[in-house]
């Protein structure tokens, strides 16, 4: 009985497929583009394809995360703070604490010891403290994102930085560049601002063990060090800190089917006819 969970979010698009043991069985990971029902099909066919199932086979399908509402093909939509509770409580069953740092947004979500969602706080005004905001920096220093996290750990101390609006802190960034500040101190300064401002927006929640950091940001080691020279402890991070959303997803799939719940409707052959 295996069971499908899609993720749409800001930037990328995930699937996770289980089976009735919580066990993964296949993932994949694609950009989010303009096109949200077409991308998530085209990730959820792969998805399928690396599982070795046909779409007829999947027995409960949830879509979470912005997008989830253009995926036609899904039994149901839930929140992605539901989803990234449940998933983050699979693979870690002591998480008190979720710091998930997105593309556009990052949450902060506060589990009981049951791993139930017991509050949450989010930031999806502006996009400080995300993904977005390192991008366009690493743009305006000329590295790349993927290498930042690297590029801090190589820092004899940091710079500080004040400004998190991405415009201002992009004249800022630019100003040291002038002054002479090191490309390595200045990353290092960026990650100490954006965990400075995660960390306290998740301090109204109460801060406790375990603390898992998760989305696009867990893939940052720089960031996740200066979460944890905040937080005061060391956090846990999942192998694939992008599908803990999508891995959620297909849970409550499981979820909803062990309790005696089947999908609502037949899904429609227009629905799915990019599989054909």
């Amino acid at each position: 009985m295996p069971f499908a969970g899609i993720d749409i979010g800001s930037t990328m698009t995930k699937a996770v497929i289980v089976d009735d043991r919580e066990n993964i069985l296949a993932s994949h990971i694609g950009p989010t583009g303009a096109e949200h029902r077409h991308l998530a099909l085209k990730v959820m066919d792969e998805t399928i394809k690396k599982a070795g199932l046909s779409f007829d086979e999947l027995d409960f399908i949830i879509a979470t995360g912005y997008g989830r509402i253009n995926v036609p093909f899904a039994d149901r939509q839930i929140t992605e703070i539901t989803c990234h509770a449940r998933g983050i409580r699979a693979l870690f069953p002591s998480a008190r604490i979720i710091i998930d740092i997105g593309g556009q947004d990052s949450k902060g979500i506060k589990l009981d010891a049951e791993g139930k969602v017991a509050n949450f706080v989010m930031n999806d005004k502006c996009a400080a403290g995300t993904g977005r905001f390192l991008e366009v920096i690493s743009e305006t220093l000329g590295i790349n994102l993927v290498d930042m996290g690297q590029i801090a750990l190589k820092a004899d101390g940091f710079v500080q930085i004040s400004n998190m609006c991405t415009v201002f802190a992009e004249h800022e960034v630019t100003s040291r560049l002038a002054e002479g500040a090191g490309v390595p101190e200045i990353v290092a300064g960026l990650h100490e601002a954006i965990a400075g401002r995660v960390v306290n927006m998740t301090r109204r929640l109460g801060i406790e063990k375990d603390v898992i950091v998760t989305g696009g940001g867990a893939k940052n080691i720089g960031l996740v060090k200066a979460i944890e020279g905040k937080v005061g402890f060391a956090v846990l991070t999942p192998p694939e800190p992008f599908i803990t959303g999508a891995l959620g997803a297909a849970l409550v799939g499981k979820d909803f089917y062990d309790r005696g719940l089947r999908p609502a409707k037949e899904r429609k052959k227009e629905d799915v006819t990019f599989f054909a």
